[in-house]
């Protein structure tokens, strides 16, 4: 569906609040520096900004495909993790969710910047890539089940503050802006309420414990942020394998 005709992609009225509770909270504190670093890496500023050069965003965008198959590989496993149905089905569903609604932006960048769904699927992940994909797929089935929810949660959640940042900055999205539609899902309200939905089951979770486990969790949130400045990293850089 394309998008009215307009100067701006104007910001929702009353977007959604981003609520965090207590142990996301802890989390987010326990790694405040990292966070910030990767909130405001130079891939992020040149993105928003407009400024940045298409090669960096097609190997960022094809990189990201393929991380994308790790997030929902994630859900999946989590979901196995809980007996509540409905908890059960919101990781299905959120498996499906990363696939199909990020394809769809995939498709329509790939006939932009020139790669096919063949291309995505040959591709060779970078080291960062590879590592970040491990570090979730590992946790998620080894680790307890609050250190698999805090690996999992930077990625969305660090998204939408990027999101809720970027619109305080701009008030609205300019329609000519190069990377329009990927921008307006940043900040896009369903977003906001699939992270508050996802930090909710965490502090569910996380209540149920203390101790070493909690510890663990943070550890295990701290890494995958750190793991989100990688991915910008490489993205900048255009990382390789060294041999």
């Amino acid at each position: 569906m394309e998008r009215p005709q307009s100067d701006t992609i104007d910001a929702p009225p009353e977007p959604a609040a981003l609520i965090i509770p207590a142990f996301a909270q802890r989390c987010r504190e326990a790694c405040h520096e990292e966070w910030e670093k990767a909130a405001a890496h130079p891939f992020v500023r040149s993105l928003i900004g407009g400024e940045l050069d298409t090669e960096r965003f097609r190997f960022y965008q094809m990189q990201d495909a393929r991380y994308l198959e790790a997030y929902a590989d994630t859900c999946s496993i989590l979901s196995t993790r809980f007996k509540a149905p409905a908890e059960k089905l919101w990781f299905i569903d959120g498996a499906r969710l990363a696939i199909v609604v990020e394809q769809q932006l995939h498709a329509g960048y790939g006939e932009k910047l020139g790669y096919t769904p063949e291309d995505v699927y040959d591709l060779t992940c970078t080291p960062n890539n590879t590592a970040y994909q491990n570090h979730m797929l590992q946790v998620a089935s080894r680790g307890s089940l609050v250190e698999g929810l805090s690996a999992l949660a930077p990625c969305p959640w660090l998204y939408t503050d990027i999101g809720i940042r970027m619109m305080e900055q701009l008030g609205s999205i300019p329609a000519d802006h190069p990377y329009a539609d990927w921008l307006a899902t940043y900040a896009d309200p369903s977003f906001v309420a699939y992270t508050n939905e996802l930090l909710a089951l965490l502090e569910k979770v996380a209540s149920q414990h203390d101790g070493s486990v909690l510890d663990q969790a943070v550890e295990a949130f701290r890494s995958s942020v750190r793991y989100e400045w990688m991915f910008w990293e490489q993205s900048w850089t255009q990382q390789q394998w060294p041999v």
